[in-house]
């Protein structure tokens, strides 16, 4: 890629990031555009969809948050494990508004492993190591846990206080409404 492509590139996900932070997932393309300075067809060009675009944008932050369960799988204690790491995701959904939404769709597959492929698979291996240590029911798979979490983001990533909100009812949802 050329100099001056790799720049607009990087105007255009910079640009793509600030807005969806302010409005969300579902951001004016054509917003995204001028905030960069760059014409419509240029942000296309590199983006032919949208999925492709939030794809760019959260790539990073969706390899910290698998990285963060690669680390997990070495806790002694995989329901624990398990718990962090899908709070830690519910976490990531609530401060990047209608993120969990839209990479939750079904996922572009010319633009190669997907977000929502990564989080799958690195949520699988630790729900797979809490089910051997039955610390989790058996019928249960990541993508319902994934579900469980993205409803919760989407429920409270308006609210003031949606991070803590969002933690309270993963709690909640994760370990029962019994008392401890």
């Amino acid at each position: 890629m050329r100099a001056d492509a790799r720049r607009n590139v990087e105007k255009i996900v910079a640009a793509a990031g600030a807005l969806i932070a302010e409005h969300g997932a579902d951001a004016s393309l054509e917003e995204v555009a001028r905030r960069a300075g760059v014409g419509s067809a240029t942000l296309h060009r590199h983006f032919p969809s949208r999925q492709a675009l939030l794809e760019a944008v959260f790539k990073d932050r969706v390899e910290a948050l698998c990285a963060k369960a690669g680390d997990l799988l070495a806790e002694p204690d995989p329901g624990q494990a398990l718990s962090t790491w899908l709070r830690a995701v519910g976490a990531h959904a609530v401060a990047n508004r209608g993120l969990g939404a839209s990479l939750m769709r079904d996922a572009d597959p010319s633009l190669g492993e997907s977000c929502h492929d990564m989080v799958t698979n690195a949520g699988d291996a630790l729900l797979a190591r809490a089910r051997a240590a039955d610390a989790v029911r058996p019928e249960i798979t990541i993508t319902q846990l994934l579900k469980l979490v993205g409803a919760i983001a989407l429920a409270t990533e308006r609210d003031n206080d949606g991070p803590a909100e969002a933690d309270q009812l993963l709690a909640i949802a994760i370990d029962g409404v019994r008392p401890r």
